[in-house]
């Protein structure tokens, strides 16, 4: 399969002196969910971060789609720690404003809505808004500009079953559509039902990370799992 993501040796101390990351491999394959579950501080935000070269690594390599960190910003989309719209602004309005913003055309925002259940409401202020239909308008923003690879953090912590559920069906829906999606979550149990199979694969030592991706294959080093996987 295709790699999209691919790490070596990546580590990232903290000038506090935290460890977030330390050697690790890790490797993202197209057309799959890819999810990254552990405690809150065992470095998936960060790896995240590093991701969209939002920070800096202190040591070792990190390529999307075959180039550095924030180069191939046009094919990723991603939520990373909470969504950041205008409470004061319906969500259409919202999605305009920020589609006006990436250069994409504002006629791709009706369809970014019924995609994640958002159209029968989109004329609502973004305040009047669920934590679920938030976490949605969210991830309709990030998936302006039709990315490749979607990367969400945490976008089920603090949502209710019917509004996990709803989020994990978009999920799937967004996979069979061909986006590759890499994503974060504390809860396991809630997670790894967007998944078929899991296979960790690469090494981490700072607190405990399982990841699990569809169709996998497992190594284990350490106190940590970090997987990838794709969809054979």
């Amino acid at each position: 399969m295709e790699k999209i993501v691919d790490c070596h040796g990546l580590s990232k101390t903290y000038r506090a002196g935290t460890i977030a990351l330390d050697g690790l491999d890790f490797s993202v394959e197209k057309g799959a969910i890819h999810e990254l579950v552990g405690r809150n501080g065992a470095g998936k935000t960060t790896l995240m971060k590093c991701l969209f070269n939002l920070i800096r690594p202190t040591s070792g390599t990190v390529s999307v789609f075959g180039h550095p960190a924030g180069q191939m910003a046009h094919n990723v989309g991603g939520l990373i720690e909470m969504s950041a719209f205008y409470k004061h602004l319906s969500g259409r309005q919202n999605l305009a404003l920020f589609a006006g913003y990436f250069g994409v055309d504002d006629a791709e925002c009706g369809r970014i809505l019924e995609l994640v259940g958002l159209a029968n409401r989109a004329g609502d202020k973004a305040s009047r808004y669920s934590l679920g239909m938030k976490q949605r308008l969210g991830i309709a923003i990030a998936l302006l500009g039709k990315p490749e690879l979607l990367i969400l953090d945490e976008p089920i912590n603090g949502l209710d079953p019917r509004a996990i559920t709803e989020i994990r069906d978009l999920m799937r829906t967004l996979r069979e559509s061909g986006t590759t999606i890499l994503l974060s979550s504390h809860l396991l149990g809630e997670i790894e039902q967007v998944c078929d199979a899991h296979r960790p694969r690469g090494r981490q030592t700072c607190g405990y990370w399982h990841a699990r991706a569809a169709s996998s294959t497992v190594q284990r080093s350490g106190s940590i799992r970090v997987a990838g996987g794709g969809s054979g």
